[in-house]
């Protein structure tokens, strides 16, 4: 470890994100890339920064703040995460890159995709690295998924993914003061869950090697609302020969291992695990009989799957964090995973889908 390249972390809020991301940041595993280093944590109440340093980086000595300002004006920190509520994320990021901090902000970037480009904007005028952190795209099981996909093709050429996600919420009985009952604060199941779902069909239909196919689709979206808050989406995503379908709700709970679905022509694939931003792993699946040119008929068959295991010690932050750290040391301004221009996408993509639903915050 000592041979590491380190990193040093600053973390903005104690909540539960921030405490699954510190958690992953300081486990001890044999495949770590970077030393890293919890340097500052910022809340609004220091005895609760002590309780949380001692509770998820207890052998860690970070310097706690009473404010975020302090976090950013620290000239020990290397780079700010940013754990904050969805609607904060702007004022965060422009505050940190203000200081000349590099910054990891959590997903949703932003409540929409102007908001994203003007923290983009200024972090380029500023010189500093700044990224979003869909942790699920660093994932080995995602880069594996993809290489098999779109440069082995396994199962064909794809024409169709699916992806599903939900979660039970009740929330015309929460309390006006809980997050999920507050619209201004982005609430509802598409920016916390949907863009999950959303982003397993566009690993399936998009091949990344293929700057066309990184197009906006075309897109048919429906949602529901309890009173102004959205509580389910649907959409269908139209590509040239290809469709996504996705869903996320906070009415019900989804399936509690199929997160994903991709269809092939010569096969489809499975992706399980505990919820779709918690993949454990992926099954293949080949088809055999039929003649092309024919309609099918029973002789149609799947054949055996070979399964793919990628359980992941903690949660899995831990792939995130490596694959930013090195962007950072390597003086790069955005991700090689998540290039700026692709959270722009996928956030242009949940503004078309709230457009048509008929979601809006106060910000739009």
């Amino acid at each position: 470890m000592s041979q590491l390249p380190s990193i040093r972390w600053g973390i903005l809020t104690t909540g539960k994100i921030a405490s699954w991301y510190v958690s992953d940041l300081i486990l001890s595993r044999p495949d770590a890339k970077v030393r890293h280093i919890v340097q500052a944590i910022g809340t609004s109440d220091v005895n609760r920064g002590k309780s949380f340093a001692q509770k998820y980086c207890p052998e860690e000595d970070p310097s706690i703040y009473g404010s975020y300002e302090e976090v950013y004006q620290d000239p020990n920190v290397d780079v700010v995460y940013i754990g904050t509520p969805h609607a904060f994320h702007k004022k965060n990021c422009l505050d940190a890159i203000a200081a000349g901090k590099n910054v990891l902000c959590e997903k949703p970037f932003t409540l929409n995709a102007r908001e994203a480009k003007e923290v983009f904007d200024a972090a380029k005028k500023k010189g500093v690295f700044i990224a979003e952190a869909m942790w699920l795209r660093h994932r080995p099981l995602v880069l594996e998924l993809q290489r098999l996909l779109h440069q082995e093709k396994v199962i064909g050429e794809i024409f169709r993914a699916t992806s599903d996600f939900g979660s039970e919420l009740d929330i015309p009985n929460l309390p006006l003061d809980k997050y999920y009952r507050q619209n201004a604060l982005g609430a509802g199941s598409l920016l916390d869950m949907g863009i999950y779902s959303l982003t397993w069909v566009m690993l399936g239909l998009d091949d990344p090697g293929l700057a066309a196919n990184r197009e906006k689709p075309k897109i048919l979206a429906s949602q529901d609302h309890w009173e102004d808050v959205e509580t389910a989406t649907s959409a269908i995503l139209q590509y040239p020969g290809r469709q996504g379908i996705f869903t996320s709700t906070t009415k019900a709970s989804g399936n509690p291992d199929l997160l994903a679905r991709i269809y092939g022509t010569a096969g489809s694939i499975e992706v399980h695990g505990g919820c779709p931003s918690l993949p454990e792993g992926f099954t293949v699946y080949p088809i055999f009989g039929g003649e092309p040119g024919k309609e099918a008929d029973s002789k149609l068959t799947r054949g055996q799957g070979k399964m793919y295991d990628f359980k992941a010690p903690g949660r899995g932050f831990q792939y995130q964090a490596d694959n930013i750290a090195l962007d950072v040391l390597d003086d790069k301004l955005e991700s090689s995973i998540i290039p700026q221009a692709e959270t722009i996408r996928v956030m242009e993509i949940m503004d078309e889908i709230r457009r048509q639903g008929g979601t809006r915050y106060p910000v739009d």
